[in-house]
């Protein structure tokens, strides 16, 4: 399934790249930071096609409609998929945008695919198989003080609204580290922290599809994926921290009173491991 997850996301980021050149559709969502363009819908629908063509019997779940995050916590194969990360990136012709292709079995994260189409890079893992950056291994950094780390984050469409809007946590952050990167692209984040050139990365107010194929990339490359209360990362979870395990509790430390300050959602302890 992982060289059929490869193949999709290389040749949906194909499709990317022939539109771009076009004069494309852009459409606003929930407000004017939110778009969707035309790309995005069509490179969903190309997905869910050769998806249900190959294997009919899995759930799919994406972020231009296909199915709903009820679907996360069916048995069985839902396979969790992103057609364009990084869309503003996209509509302003920016190169950080990528296809991130998720697969779930019984509701965990068996297999990650991200393709970036303009760096041609394809990033993929597997539970148990390790992690590559076009078939070469990957691991995160050994990065362990934050004064010599390099991080990424983002923030949320809404964050002109919200006083959850991750300024604080930023500001926090600055005062500590070599420099902050933001990309605007979750899964790009994510695998760039699994191949050590950002040591680590936290945002929030995110979505399955954001997350699903980077937190298999992260982990089999070595690094720890956890919510801000130092959990193992669901999926279906809003707030991540990914690092190398060095690092990592130090980012964990900052970010959790955060957390409990605007009441993010902690597990509870039947379902935390």
């Amino acid at each position: 399934m992982l060289e059929f997850a490869e193949s999709i996301a290389r040749r949906s980021g194909e499709l990317l790249l022939e539109r771009l050149s076009h004069l494309r559709t852009i459409n606003t969502k929930t407000n004017d930071r939110d778009l969707v363009t035309d790309a995005d819908r069509a490179s969903e629908h190309w997905l869910v096609e050769a998806i249900r063509d190959q294997y009919p019997d899995h759930n799919i779940l994406g972020e231009e409609g296909t199915g709903d995050q009820t679907l996360l916590q069916q048995p069985g194969y839902t396979w969790v998929i992103d057609p364009l990360d990084g869309t503003v990136n996209y509509a302003h012709n920016l190169p950080i945008f990528c296809v991130s292709v998720g697969l779930l079995q019984d509701g965990q994260p068996l297999l990650g695919v991200v393709y970036i189409p303009r760096l041609d890079e394809l990033f993929s893992a597997q539970v148990g198989q390790g992690a590559t950056c076009n078939g070469k291994t990957i691991h995160v950094s050994d990065t362990a003080l934050l004064s010599q780390a390099v991080l990424a984050t983002g923030f949320p469409y809404d964050k002109h609204e919200s006083p959850r809007n991750n300024l604080e946590n930023f500001s926090v952050f600055t005062q500590k580290v070599r420099g902050i990167r933001r990309l605007g692209a979750a899964a790009v984040d994510l695998c760039f922290v699994a191949a050590g050139r950002l040591d680590g990365y936290w945002e929030e107010k995110l979505h399955p599809w954001d997350m699903a194929a980077g937190i298999v990339i992260v982990q089999e490359a070595g690094g720890v994926v956890s919510n801000y209360y130092g959990q193992p990362i669901r999926p279906e979870e809003d707030h991540v921290i990914a690092a190398g395990p060095d690092l990592h509790p130090t980012m964990q430390q900052l970010l959790e009173p955060y957390a409990t300050k605007h009441h993010l959602a902690r597990q509870d302890s039947t379902s935390s491991s």
